[in-house]
């Protein structure tokens, strides 16, 4: 479940995009046939090099509901209480970023954020989500796998399989169609529960982590 932020007077900064970024390619997440848009943005070294440092120190991650402007590097560092190391404000600040920008983009008043620290595939099974539209961004580690529809059956979906192999041998037509997000990028999933979209939404799974590393993600649901 998440928790509550305390409301504050404090206004949301003005954060602006890194270079060869452009939010507005987000959109195309509303098209009535696109069931997943990936946009690649630039990996912050200094970013990076934090997570490598302290993901250790954050146990299972952090889960918390923000309004849009409750969305500031201050607030949020108050509430998560992240260790102390250089590169700390540039994970606040492009964390702040994303929620106002999925906020403004669907235009909802709450967004539940998530930072999941994970040493091991969170969901292995190639699943669809019953969610709307979900914005994923791995900051450390694999990042999101995806099946692309050309290349699965989906009425696999429906059906009970003897092994985790058993059901991806029948859903997965071909393994070039299993395609994987790049770190820092932008991932929204368009799910079950998005209007018209009952017998459709992204196929996806997490990736296998390596023993001894660590995936750091970012995951943002609109909440109303």
């Amino acid at each position: 479940m998440f928790t509550s932020v305390p409301s504050s007077t404090t206004k949301a900064q003005t954060l602006t995009a890194p270079p060869d970024f452009d939010p507005l390619d987000l959109l195309s997440i509303f098209e009535p046939a696109q069931q997943i848009t990936v946009v690649a943005r630039p990996e912050q070294a200094a970013l990076t090099r934090y997570l490598q440092q302290v993901s250790t120190k954050m146990g299972g991650g952090f889960r918390l509901t923000l309004k849009p402007e409750q969305a500031t590097p201050d607030i949020l560092d108050h509430q998560l209480r992240l260790p102390e190391a250089a590169g700390k404000t540039a994970l606040l600040t492009d964390i702040c970023q994303l929620v106002q920008w999925y906020a403004d983009l669907l235009d909802c008043p709450q967004v539940g954020m998530r930072l999941e620290v994970l040493t091991h595939a969170m969901c292995p099974r190639f699943h669809v989500d019953r969610t709307g539209i979900r914005l994923l961004c791995t900051y450390l580690g694999p990042g999101t796998e995806w099946l692309e529809e050309a290349f699965c059956h989906r009425d696999a979906l429906k059906h009970s399989h003897a092994t985790l192999e058993a059901f991806h041998s029948a859903l997965i037509l071909h393994p070039q169609g299993v395609r994987q997000a790049s770190p820092h990028a932008l991932v929204l999933l368009k799910g079950s529960r998005w209007q018209g979209n009952d017998h459709a939404g992204v196929i996806h799974r997490s990736p296998q982590i390596q023993p001894g590393s660590t995936r750091v993600l970012l995951a943002l649901d609109a909440i109303w």
